[in-house]
Order: C-alpha cells, then sequence, then structure tokens
C-alpha cells in the first residue's frame, strides 16, 4: 500500500542527508557566503528595480549555484536539471520545492557578468580576508606548484593558428562576431608527462609518456598550516611553471620556506627568493642515473596542492573540509575567464 506524504518527510530526508555526511550542509555551516555580498553587487551593477520588469535572482544566491556547477563539473543545462532533481542541492541554495529555480541561460549570463566585470581577484581577496578573520592565518611555510585545466579544442585552419599566435584576429573571423565570441584565443597546446604503468607483474621500468593538452594552466601558493590557497595566476597551459614564482609567492606567510619541484629551480628564482626574505626548499634536479634525494616530507606535501586545486578530491575527502574552499571560489568562476 503506497504510503501519503507527511508534512515532515521532507525535513526528514534532510535530516537523514546530514547524517551519513552531506557535504554541501558541512559547507553551508562553514562558510558565511554573505562575505562576498558586496563585490558580488559591485560587479554585477545591477538597476534599483524602479523601471519595472521581473526582479534577478539574489546575487549569493547564484554565486552559489556556479559553486555546485564546478564542484560536481555539470553544464549549464545540467546545472538546470540538476538543481530541480537533487535534494542534497536545496538547502544549500535555500530552495523550497515551490521556489523557481534558474534557467541554464540565466547561469550562464551570471558568470559572463561577473567574468566580464573581472570581479575574480576581489572575491578572492575578499575570502582570504574572511580566513584571516576566522584565524586561517598563513603559516609554516607556503607550497608552490601548478595544474592545467583543460579547454575544449579549437578547430582552426594553418592560417587562423598562425594569426593566432601572432597575436593578431584571423581576417576571417572579424566580420563575424559570433564565430569570434565562441573562439578561444588564449588557450594553448602544452605537453603533459606522465609514467605509464607497467603491463604486467614482472615490474619492468615505467615509461614516461607525453600527451597533448589544449587548455590553461593555474599556478598556486598554499600556506602549509592549513592548505588554503591564498596567491594564484593564471597563464595559458604552454607557460612554464618556474617563471610564475615570484607572481605566487606569499609575502604574509609567517615562515619564510618555499617548497616547490624541480621546474621552479633556477637561479632567477633562487636569487628573487633570497633578496624577498624567502628560504627556498625547491627539489634539485636529478642528474643521469642517480637516485632523487628530496627533502624527507616534500613530495608528500606537494601531493597538497594538487589536492587544494582538485575541487572533487575535496569532496571526496572530506576530511579538512576547510582546507581546499580558496581554490574552488576560483575554479567557479572558471579561473576568470
Amino acid at each position: 500500500m503506497v504510503r501519503q506524504a507527511g508534512l515532515f518527510d521532507l525535513d526528514e530526508r534532510y535530516r537523514k542527508l546530514s547524517e551519513v555526511g552531506d557535504p554541501l550542509g558541512r559547507l553551508k555551516e562553514l562558510i558565511d557566503f554573505e562575505v562576498f555580498r558586496p563585490a558580488l553587487t559591485k560587479a554585477l551593477n545591477r538597476s534599483d528595480g524602479s523601471k519595472g520588469g521581473r526582479p534577478p535572482y539574489d546575487a549569493v544566491f547564484m554565486f552559489k549555484v556556479l559553486i555546485l556547477q564546478t564542484l560536481y563539473t555539470l553544464s549549464d543545462d545540467a546545472t538546470e536539471f540538476q538543481i530541480r532533481d537533487r535534494f542534497s542541492f536545496m538547502p544549500f541554495l535555500g530552495l523550497e520545492l515551490q521556489d523557481a529555480v534558474p534557467d541554464a541561460k540565466t547561469i550562464w549570463l551570471f558568470r559572463e557578468q561577473l567574468t566580464r566585470a573581472g570581479a575574480i581577484e576581489e572575491l578572492f581577496s575578499g575570502f582570504d580576508a574572511y580566513l584571516k578573520a576566522q584565524g586561517y592565518l598563513a603559516m609554516s611555510g607556503q607550497i608552490v606548484d601548478a595544474t592545467i585545466v583543460a579547454a575544449p579544442r579549437q578547430r582552426n585552419t594553418d592560417d587562423e593558428k598562425k594569426a593566432i599566435r601572432e597575436g593578431r584576429v584571423p581576417d576571417d573571423w572579424k566580420d563575424r562576431p559570433a564565430k569570434l565570441a565562441q573562439k578561444d584565443r588564449d588557450a594553448r597546446w602544452t605537453l603533459k608527462r606522465a609514467k605509464a604503468r607497467p603491463a604486467g607483474e614482472d615490474k619492468k621500468p615505467k615509461v614516461e609518456i607525453a600527451i597533448p593538452v589544449f587548455g590553461y594552466k593555474n599556478h598556486v601558493s598554499i600556506d602549509r598550516a592549513h592548505g588554503f590557497v591564498r596567491r594564484f595566476t593564471v597563464t595559458n597551459a604552454a607557460a612554464h611553471d618556474g617563471a610564475r614564482l615570484p607572481d605566487v609567492l606569499d609575502k604574509t606567510n609567517t615562515a619564510s620556506q618555499v617548497w616547490a619541484d624541480t621546474a621552479y629551480r633556477s637561479k632567477a628564482n633562487e636569487a628573487h627568493m633570497e633578496r624577498s626574505g624567502f628560504m627556498s626548499k625547491v627539489h634539485f634536479r636529478r642528474g643521469a642515473g642517480k637516485v632523487c634525494r628530496c627533502r624527507p616530507g616534500v613530495s608528500s606535501l606537494e601531493g597538497h596542492v594538487h589536492g587544494a586545486v582538485s575541487l572533487m578530491g575535496w569532496i571526496d575527502a572530506m576530511g579538512p573540509e576547510v582546507d581546499h574552499i580558496g581554490d574552488f571560489l576560483r575554479r567557479a568562476m572558471r579561473i576568470g575567464r
């Protein structure tokens, strides 16, 4: 026999979600999203509503929609569907069953407005100030690394590729604004190197492989004590990691040590860190046929950077639940693009 719905069934469902460890519920408890309202209001520059028309969705509400979109790697259409479908999304957004849900076009437009306004820097700075006010100071040194963010591949002719490399707009695109708007002229190709796993159990040496990737590169510095992303910059994927070290070093960290892999070791970087009062803990390059004798604990620390940059890694871990929030604010804005 089908049971009739009760008055408190929905509350009971939310309570069960919380008991089994709803990450969005914990995120809502940890972060006061109202701290972002001033920056969002400034970026959106909305009218006062005196001219009439349908009122827009609340700015903080829409910002949380973008966070959900990035946390779960959703398209605009999929985001609309999942907000309607998932019970766990509703309390995070403050929605009831009868409330309206923004459609895919509205989500896209909100993201575009923030991107064009260049609001990412102010949002990130505001969140960093919020962390410090809560007692999460940058401490115990910093770890620097980079990660590649893939972008949709472009289908361009040889002449178009040449024009893009030279910093020009291809002639065929100038009179076609719709096509120009769909083209990504900033992303670049690079090779992502990795070690292939042995095929069998004979423990043969791993073979190094190079995977072509088109997109951007996220350069970040996290504090060693809490794992928060404190400084960041975004470049095309072909940019060299080491050249961005001065851009991401955090001078507010209470300790001077800087950990990074061998890509960051150069005479220029070592001289810059010495002049700026930092103590280099950057890995040394391994000579041919020699064993890499890295400083104890550094390799495991570098893994924290990739954990901070990986949003889904944050969701899976959920142990240090606040450690990687600084980064998802950037990724929620599609790293400022």
